[in-house]
């Protein structure tokens, strides 16, 4: 992982672990629901620009790698099977 990209994630998840411990609180203290649903979309958002950054990463570091190592079949796999996850 290249070091912007892992710091950058680290940071983002500690944003994601303190909203999380937040979100648990409120649940303990019985907040309404819909500000509870309000803040679990906040983490769902910033967990996907956690992985947006890791692939980007993964992309211009691993994907062009492999290709030029002759791996394009298990590279695309790879892709495939992230892709494949994506979309259940």
């Amino acid at each position: 992982m290249l070091p912007e990209v892992k710091e950058e994630t680290l940071k983002r998840l500690n944003y994601v672990d303190g909203h999380l411990s937040g979100i648990r609180r409120m649940i303990e203290g019985d907040k309404y629901c819909v500000d509870v649903l309000k803040q679990t979309y906040a983490v769902r958002r910033a967990i996907q620009k956690i992985e947006g950054l890791i692939l980007e990463g993964h992309l211009h570091t691993h994907v062009i790698e492999g290709v030029r190592d002759g791996r394009e079949g298990e590279v695309l796999d790879e892709l495939m099977e992230l892709y494949n996850l994506v979309e259940r």
